[in-house]
């Protein structure tokens, strides 16, 4: 192989500790022929796929690549491989695939001529992942990650292991933190700071900022075919939910904020929601997940709305943002009709350690999650529990 990718690899891999395994690396297919890991930028990909590797590579012969790597402006995904199948090679993997041009064509194209070889690629951009993925749905599964839950960040921040707590658990009070006095504190560290890995950096704001702009200004424009005054109007239009508490869509009002065709707003906002920047909630008039009627639209977690809202940012906002963000991994949540959210049937009013029971006093089975308390009684739940589903 290339020596100068062997080093690359070897560089890496002795970065890489396995103290701790993100959610994703349980349920990842990891001996499939072929599979995909995406997510929104900073969310951990490629320190799981080093993991694994680290962790395995004793056992099997196995490669890793950033597809950004110079050897790439001589070489090709397929040329590479060619060499690995050659050297007895069994499992490469392909990190950033989006940075690599007609990488979906080349991966067919690996699947096809080596049977032999597994391998898995990642993408931040999300976007392109979805794009070029009709060539393989047939030949990988893909993998989405999201950023870290709370429980996660009990375990990478502090050393706190916490087990896995079902939606069943969680409304029969049985999700504890056995040796937390007092989770409020930890709770309101991680709605600040705790969904990206990266937030134990000292640059942690400034590459937060970085990974926003990437997204909105280059992944999203280059995936549309936008111009740059385009991918200004899409910053701004962030911006513009990151203001509102929360955001109910209303595109005339919309369009001329930002200043573009009402026409072209619900594919923005989509654009948006699959680069991991907003959340929508919907209603359930499409039978079909992820197909309903926009209700209310969030940024997508917690840290973001903290950053871009600054000393305006509003805590009902972000209680609602964290439910929504933490529940949607495992479930699906939906808008309520009499309350601010439904998940199987059950309605969920979120609020703080007064909110009253009067907006769920019709629901057939209805809960008050209330933030700022440490535990829960009846159909009372503390906002932090939610954190611990996945």
């Amino acid at each position: 192989m290339d020596l100068s990718l062997t080093a690359y690899m070897e560089g890496q891999l002795q970065q890489t500790v396995s103290v701790f395994h993100r959610y994703m690396y349980g349920q990842v297919s990891w001996q499939t022929r072929m599979f995909g890991l995406v997510g929104p930028r900073g969310v951990g990909k490629s320190t799981m796929i080093l993991q694994y590797i680290k962790e395995h590579i004793g056992d099997h012969s196995m490669f890793y690549v950033s597809a950004d790597h110079l050897y790439f402006s001589s070489h090709t995904l397929v040329e590479l491989v060619d060499e690995f199948a050659k050297e007895g090679g069994e499992q490469i993997f392909i990190d950033e695939i989006h940075k690599y041009e007609n990488w979906s064509r080349e991966l067919k194209q690996i699947y096809d001529s080596h049977p032999d070889i597994k391998v898995g690629f990642t993408g931040s951009s999300v976007l392109d992942i979805y794009k070029g993925y009709a060539d393989l749905s047939r030949r990988a599964p893909i993998f989405m990650m999201q950023g870290l839950s709370f429980r996660e960040y009990l375990g990478l921040f502090h050393q706190i292991e916490v087990p896995v707590y079902t939606l069943k658990d969680i409304l029969e009070q049985k999700a504890k933190l056995t040796g937390i006095d007092h989770p409020l504190p930890l709770f309101r560290d991680y709605l600040i700071r705790g969904y990206y890995p990266f937030a134990t950096e000292s640059s942690f704001e400034l590459r937060l900022r970085q990974v926003i702009n990437q997204t909105m200004e280059v992944d999203i424009p280059l995936y549309a075919k936008m111009n740059a005054s385009t991918g200004r109007k899409l910053k701004k239009l962030l911006a513009v939910i990151a203001q509102s508490v929360p955001f109910k869509p209303v595109m005339d009002s919309i369009a001329t904020i930002i200043g573009v065709s009402r026409n072209v707003l619900p594919d923005y906002f989509l654009y948006m929601e699959q680069a991991g920047m907003i959340g929508q909630l919907r209603d359930d008039t499409g039978g079909i997940r992820g197909i309903g009627k926009v209700e209310k639209v969030y940024l997508d977690n917690a840290t973001i709305a903290y950053l871009l809202g600054g000393e305006s940012t509003d805590i009902g906002n972000i209680r609602e943002t964290f439910f929504y963000n933490q529940m949607r991994v495992t479930t699906d949540v939906i808008s309520s009709r009499i309350s601010d959210f439904e998940i199987d049937g059950k309605t969920f009013e979120v609020g703080g350690k007064r909110k009253g029971k009067k907006q769920i006093s019709s629901a057939s089975d209805g809960y008050v999650v209330r933030d700022d308390i440490e535990f829960g009684s009846g159909n009372i739940l503390p906002l932090w529990a939610f954190g611990l589903a996945y």
